[in-house]
C-alpha cells in the first residue's frame, strides 16, 4: 500500500486540473463529485497507508518514494520525492480526512454561490499543496507547498472579491505571512550553504554532527525557520492576518484553521526539532511566544461579537498551546493537540457556517439567542466542539490533549512554573469564551428568528455528526500517564519526536498537578454561566467598557503596525518621489506621451487625408524600387 503514496497529493491536484480546465463545461453535480471526490479518494488512500504503516512498519520506521530529480547543480541535487514517517502519516490522515468532510459540507453549503466551480478548484489546490508540504523529503519542495498554501489562502480569503474588505483581508494575509516566509527562505539559504543539502533527514544529521549545542549557526537557522512558522501559524507578532481572514466562506475558515495552513508552522518546528534542540534559546523562545500568544488571543476572543472572529482568536490561542508544548520539549503532546484540535475546530467553524446561513448572514452573536430550539442538531454538535475546546474533563478529546501540554509545561525540565501559570490562565479563559459563545448564541432570549425556509441537508449534517463524535472520542488514543500506559500516539511518534526529559522526585509530579487544568477549565465554564445566564447586567457593563473595545480590536496591534511601518513607508515613498533615480523613467514616460501626441495628429477623421498619405506611401515605395 505504501507504494501508492504519490496518489495522496496527486488526487487533489488532479481534481484541481480537471476543474480548472473543464469546470465551466461541467454541471454542478459533476463539479461536486470531482471536488469532494478527489479529496475523498485521497483520504481512502491515506487511511490505507496508515493501516499498512501501523500493521507492518517499514525498515527504520520510514518510507521514501522518489518521483524524479528536480535539478542537480554544483553537487546539490533536489528531487521531487516523498518521505513518510509517523509524523507525516499523522498529518496526511488529518488533512485528507477532515479535508474531505469539509469538502462534502461545501457541496451543499456553497450550492447557490456563483463561484461554485472556482471554489472547489481553489480548495483542491489548497489540499494538494498542504499534502505536498508535509510529505516533502527536502526543504525546497516543502517550501513549494508552503508558498502554495499561502497563494491558496489569498485566493480563498478573497473568494468574494467584489466586496472591498474581502480583497483587503486576502492581501493582508498574503503580505503578513510573506514576512515570515522571507525569514524562512533566508534560513534555507543558510542551511544549504553551511551543510550542503536540503534533504531533511541528512540535513538534521549533518547539523547534529557539525554544530555544537548553542552554536551561532544553529541559533540563526532555528530562529529563521521559527520566523516562517510564526507567520503561517499566526503567532505573535505576525498574528494580525488571521482574524481578518474570516472574510472567506466558512468552509475556507474550517480548512485553514483545522487541517491546513495554520498548522503548517507547527509541522515545520516539529519536523526540524533537531535544529531547535541544538538552539535551546530559540526553543525557549518558541515556548514563550506560544504562552504569550495563547493568553493574548484568549483575552481577545472573550470580547469578540462576530462568531467567526471568536473562533479565529481561539485558533490563535490553541496553536499557541501547540507551540508551548513544542517549546518545552513535549513534541508529541504538541502534535496530539493538533490531532484533536483539527476535529473540534473544523466542527465549530462548520456549525457556525450553518448558524450564519440560517440567520441570513448574521455574524453578531448578540443578535442571535435561543438557537438550541430552532437548530437542535447544530446546537448539540456545536456544544460538543465547544466542550472539547474548553477541555471538559473525561468526555472530550481536548481534555486529554491540552491538559497533557499543561502538565508537561511544569513537569518537563525545559518548562517552568511561569509557563505553567500562563497555561492554566489560558485554560480558564478558554472555558469562559467557549461557553460565552454557547450561552449567548444558543441560550437566552430569542433576538432574531432563523429563516423559516432554511433547510439543512445530510451533506451538511453528516460532517457535523462525524466531527462531533471525533471531538468526543478522538483523544482516547493517548490517555493520561498517571491513569494507564495506553499512550498510542506518543509511542507511534517516538521514532521521530524525542521525549521530553522529566522532573523527577519533585513536587511537580504530584497528582494534584493533573487536576489543576480541570479546575481552571470548569471555573471558566462556571464563570461564563454566571455572567451570561445569571448576571447579565454586569456582563453588559463589561462588554461595553473601554477595555473591551481595546481587546476586541486585538490589543491595538493593527493600529501600532500602521504607525510603525505604513506611515513611515508612505512618507519615505513621497519624499523619494522626486529624486534623480526617477529621471530615466520619467523621460521614457515623457517620450511615450510626446510620440502619442505626434501620431494622434494623423488621426483626424478625414478620408482624403488618409488617401493622400496612402498614395504618398505607394509613390515613395515605387520610387525606391525604380531607383534601386
Amino acid at each position: 500500500m505504501l507504494h501508492l503514496l504519490f496518489l495522496v497529493p496527486a488526487l487533489p491536484f488532479a481534481g484541481f486540473v480537471t476543474l480548472a480546465l473543464f469546470g465551466r463545461l461541467l454541471p454542478r453535480r459533476a463539479v461536486a463529485w470531482v471536488g469532494a471526490g478527489s479529496v475523498g479518494l485521497a483520504a481512502v488512500v491515506a487511511l490505507g497507508i496508515f493501516a499498512s504503516f501501523v500493521a507492518a512498519p517499514p525498515a527504520g520506521d520510514a518510507f521514501g518514494q522518489v518521483l524524479w530529480t528536480w535539478f542537480s547543480v554544483a553537487g546539490l541535487t533536489v528531487r521531487v520525492a516523498f518521505y513518510l514517517d509517523p509524523l507525516a502519516v499523522t498529518f496526511i490522515v488529518i488533512i485528507t480526512g477532515v479535508g474531505f468532510l469539509i469538502h462534502l459540507y461545501s457541496t451543499e453549503h456553497m450550492a447557490h454561490d456563483d463561484g461554485y466551480t472556482r471554489f472547489f478548484t481553489y480548495m483542491n489546490l489548497f489540499v494538494g499543496f498542504m499534502l505536498l508540504l508535509v510529505l516533502a523529503d527536502n526543504l525546497l519542495l516543502l517550501y513549494v507547498g508552503w508558498e502554495g498554501v499561502g497563494l491558496c489562502s489569498y485566493l480563498l480569503i478573497g473568494f468574494w472579491y467584489r466586496h472591498w474588505y474581502n480583497g483587503y483581508a486576502a492581501r493582508k494575509a498574503f503580505v503578513v505571512t510573506r514576512i515570515g516566509d522571507t525569514a524562512m527562505i533566508v534560513g534555507l539559504f543558510l542551511l544549504v550553504t553551511q551543510l550542503g543539502t536540503l534533504q531533511i533527514q541528512p540535513l538534521m544529521q549533518r547539523a547534529a554532527a557539525a554544530w555544537p549545542t548553542g552554536s551561532a549557526l544553529a541559533v540563526a537557522a532555528a530562529a529563521l525557520l521559527l520566523g516562517g512558522a510564526l507567520g503561517k501559524s499566526a503567532q505573535l507578532p505576525l498574528q494580525t492576518w488571521l482574524p481578518d481572514a474570516m472574510a472567506g466562506p466558512s468552509p475556507v475558515s474550517a480548512l485553514i484553521h483545522a487541517a491546513t495552513m495554520v498548522t503548517a508552522g507547527v509541522y515545520l518546528v516539529a519536523r526540524t526539532n533537531v535544529l531547535f534542540d541544538l538552539a535551546p534559546d530559540v526553543r525557549l523562545a518558541v515556548a514563550i511566544i506560544g504562552a504569550a500568544t495563547l493568553l493574548y488571543a484568549g483575552v481577545s476572543a472573550l470580547f469578540q461579537t462576530d462568531i467567526k472572529r471568536v473562533l479565529a482568536y481561539s485558533t490563535i490561542s490553541q496553536v499557541g498551546y501547540m507551540f508551548l508544548g513544542l517549546g518545552v520539549g513535549a513534541w508529541s503532546a504538541g502534535i496530539f493537540l493538533f490531532w484533536t484540535h483539527a476535529f473540534f475546530k473544523a466542527l465549530l467553524f462548520l456549525a457556525a457556517g450553518v448558524v450564519i446561513e440560517a440567520m441570513d448572514d448574521e455574524h453578531d452573536i448578540f443578535r442571535m439567542g435561543g438557537l438550541r430550539r430552532r437548530l437542535p442538531g447544530v446546537f448539540w454538535t456545536f456544544l460538543a466542539g465547544a466542550a472539547a475546546l474548553a477541555a471538559v474533563p473525561v468526555v472530550t478529546s481536548g481534555f486529554y490533549s491540552k491538559d497533557l501540554i499543561i502538565d508537561r509545561t511544569l513537569q518537563s525540565t525545559q518548562g517552568s512554573v511561569g509557563l505553567w501559570i500562563v497555561a492554566l490562565a489560558g485554560a480558564l479563559i478558554t472555558g469562559l469564551y467557549a461557553f460565552r459563545l454557547v450561552f449567548v448564541a444558543f441560550f437566552g432570549p430569542v433576538r432574531n428568528e432563523p429563516d423559516p425556509g432554511f433547510k439543512i441537508g445530510w451533506r451538511v449534517m453528516l460532517p457535523l455528526y462525524v466531527l462531533a463524535t471525533l471531538s468526543v472520542v478522538g483523544g482516547l488514543i493517548d490517555l493520561p500517564p498517571n491513569w494507564t500506559h495506553l499512550q498510542w500516539l506518543d509511542h507511534f511518534l517516538a521514532p521521530v519526536l524525542p521525549a521530553a526529559p522529566d522532573e523527577t522526585g519533585s513536587w511537580v509530579t504530584g497528582a494534584w498537578v493533573t487536576y489543576m487544568p480541570v479546575l481552571f477549565a470548569l471555573a471558566g465554564i462556571g464563570l461564563a454561566w454566571l455572567l451570561y445566564q445569571r448576571r447579565r447586567q454586569e456582563r453588559a457593563e463589561v462588554e461595553t467598557s473601554a477595555a473591551a473595545r481595546y481587546f476586541r480590536a486585538g490589543w491595538g496591534f493593527d493600529v501600532a503596525y500602521h504607525y510603525a511601518f505604513e506611515v513611515p513607508y508612505d512618507w519615505l515613498a513621497q519624499a523619494a518621489s522626486g529624486d534623480w533615480f526617477d529621471l530615466p523613467v520619467r523621460g521614457i514616460a515623457w517620450l511615450t506621451r510626446a510620440s502619442w501626441r505626434a501620431l494622434s495628429v494623423t488621426q483626424n477623421g478625414l478620408v482624403r487625408s488618409y488617401l493622400f498619405v496612402i498614395g504618398l506611401g505607394v509613390a515613395v515605395g515605387i520610387l525606391l524600387v525604380v531607383v534601386r
